[in-house]
């Protein structure tokens, strides 16, 4: 009887713009330690005894799963789901791919948690309290009125659990000042312990629909060596829901243990300013900032930028590459309205950073124009780019560190540091670093369009189309 991890590895991250992107979120981002907070969610289950981890995942996040499982060692199911259907065709999939005996501990990849040996000991209770055919879901220990979080209602003790009476979403600051005073209300930490069996014959019973169609999707899926990918047409049929809606909300057999472990679910950026101390002015700021009368001030910055802020307070200050946020610490909340916004002008900095991951490695946008792009393109030891060729651009190679393989209409030849080629519009073409060390180019782009979907890819490693 098995304990299975179940990571779920979905989401934008919305909330943690700029930093966060859709195509780069805040799971995969070193935000509250020297490792991702994908990674940390692993990581803290190290003195559990656990079999191997499921995690589902988009497409879109594939290859950052499998480089920061290889970064700490790990090795994990990989599911790709076609498209998002929320939690509980999620965790259904899972299921699928598992024994009936087994037990899963279901854990989104994104939250922080502080006492991880009194997270530990509860899972562990829901562990064994799993093994009678209950569902256990955990609820936190509320510590202020917070309006971000669902709210579960607890109703008679039984042992380390209790009976949940009800769910509630997200409240306004009265209803939510209102459960506080209460005392029996938990905020909705969205991690669960199930039975498999017990958890596939309760969504047979209020979910039938969800589970043809997940089953399906599973009996289609397809294995290479790396991912398993679920049947995209069955999958695409099932209904979309949380599992706390579809389930939770309707099934008899729900028990929840309060958890008063320092959670996050880090999906703000003053829930991420509350982890790190201040300094005896209330600022968290990096070392190259220069406050001059700044209180209550949070700045974060991914360069050695220097940022100077004069006469401000309860400012919170994001600084990337290519977008610069500034908000008040009352309106945080507020960033989905910017993103919306940036979403209706198809602005690529809500789906990408200037530095762009490849499963071969990345390549940052150092400059653009009507009619040219610059790129710095780094390729891993023994990686290679698609076979391709592009129709509305033409591309120059600068090698500036390593060797380069270069293929182009047929010919094969290497590049040493300070050569170059060029690469003709609508020749067939390859990069690849056949070195030890990592190849690093700069790519001068000339002609109408730049987009990354003007790409025919003939031959591909990681079986992109």
């Amino acid at each position: 009887m098995a304990l299975i991890p179940v990571i779920l590895a979905g989401g934008r991250g919305a909330r943690l713009w700029p930093l966060s992107r859709k195509l780069y979120p805040k799971q995969f981002i070193n935000l509250v330690s020297n490792k991702s907070i994908f990674q940390d969610t692993l990581g803290r289950l190290e003195k559990l005894s656990v079999g191997e981890p499921i995690i589902i995942c988009g497409e879109e996040h594939r290859f950052f799963i499998a480089e920061q499982l290889k970064e700490i060692g790990l090795k994990a199911k990989i599911v790709l789901e076609p498209v998002g259907r929320n939690t509980a065709p999620a965790i259904t999939s899972a299921a699928n791919l598992l024994e009936p005996c087994d037990t899963m501990l279901v854990l989104p990849s994104d939250h922080h948690i502080k006492d991880v040996d009194a997270f530990l000991s509860a899972v562990k209770s829901a562990y064994e309290l799993a093994q009678d055919d209950n569902l256990l879901t955990f609820g936190v220990t509320p510590t202020s009125p917070n309006t971000g979080y669902g709210y579960i209602e607890i109703d008679s003790q039984l042992g380390v659990s209790h009976r949940v009476k009800r769910f509630v979403e997200k409240p306004d600051k009265e209803k939510a000042t209102s459960y506080i005073k209460a005392g029996n209300f938990l905020w909705n930490s969205g991690m669960f312990v199930f039975k498999v069996d017990t958890f596939l014959d309760e969504m047979s019973d209020f979910a039938a629909n969800i589970m043809d169609s997940v089953k399906a999707s599973v009996d289609e899926a397809t294995i290479d060596p790396d991912f398993i990918r679920l049947g995209a047409e069955a999958f695409s049929m099932s209904p979309e829901g949380s599992i706390d809606y579809i389930l939770l909300e309707k099934t008899k057999k729900l028990l929840i243990i309060e958890l008063d472990v320092g959670w996050s679910d880090l999906g703000s950026w003053d829930s991420i300013a509350d982890l790190v101390e201040a300094d005896e002015r209330g600022n968290i700021l990096p070392k190259e900032a220069v406050p001059i009368d700044t209180s209550s001030t949070y700045v974060k910055s991914v360069s050695d930028k220097v940022i100077a802020t004069i006469g401000v307070s309860d400012l919170v200050i994001i600084d990337t590459e290519d977008a610069l946020l500034v908000a008040n610490k009352n309106s945080i909340q507020d960033i989905k309205r910017v993103v919306e916004k940036l979403e209706a002008n198809n602005s690529e900095v809500v789906d990408l950073h200037r530095k762009v991951y490849r499963p071969w490695g990345w390549f940052n946008n150092i400059e653009s124009g009507d009619k040219f792009k610059v790129k710095r393109i780094r390729v891993n030891p023994g990686a290679k780019l698609s076979l391709q060729k592009h129709s509305f651009r033409a591309e120059h190679w600068i090698v500036v560190e390593g060797t380069a393989e270069v293929t182009c209409d047929g010919e094969n030849f290497l590049l040493q540091e300070n050569e170059s080629t060029f690469i003709p519009l609508g020749g067939i073409h390859r990069l690849a670093n056949p070195g030890s060390k990592p190849l690093e180019i700069i790519e001068v782009q000339s002609g109408t369009y730049f987009g990354e979907d003007d790409i025919i890819r003939y031959e591909d490693d990681y079986h992109r189309t």
